[in-house]
């Protein structure tokens, strides 16, 4: 077994799990009953799992530069869905942190409309991870 083969196996663990948490937790929040009077603790997972997802994320290329010496070759398609991901990942991650910094704040429908705008965020970074994983 190379290292860099285990390196880049626990990166996906991680990356995997961070996937599953920002979708689920968002989805779990509002279906099919909604869990918003504890959207709080759903924001928490939703905003540490978007932070994992950003980290493993750039493991990625920080192991790729690590044991080859150079960042992957992608295609335009690969390289357009990093950028959606990476865009998609950043704004889950400050939804997540503005809901919790003025959540209280907001009323029912504006705690919904959050907790959608995640779990879009959230389908919009996978779709874009399977470009990126299949183009590159």
């Amino acid at each position: 077994m190379g290292a860099e083969n285990l390196a880049y196996a626990l990166t996906q663990v991680v990356h995997n799990f961070g996937a599953a948490a920002v979708l689920g937790g968002a989805v779990f929040a509002l279906w099919p009953a909604s869990r918003l009077g504890d959207g709080r603790q759903f924001a928490w997972l939703i905003l540490l799992a978007w932070g994992a997802q950003i980290l493993s994320g750039g493991l990625f290329g920080v192991t790729s530069f690590y044991y080859y010496g150079e960042m992957p070759d992608l295609s335009s398609v690969a390289m357009t869905a990093l950028v959606v991901k990476v865009a998609a990942a950043t704004a889950g991650f400050l939804l997540a942190a503005v809901y919790l910094a003025r959540g209280k704040e907001w009323g029912h429908a504006g705690v919904k409309r959050s907790f959608q705008g995640l779990a879009a965020l959230a389908t919009l970074a996978l779709t874009a991870a399977a470009f990126l994983r299949w183009f590159s």
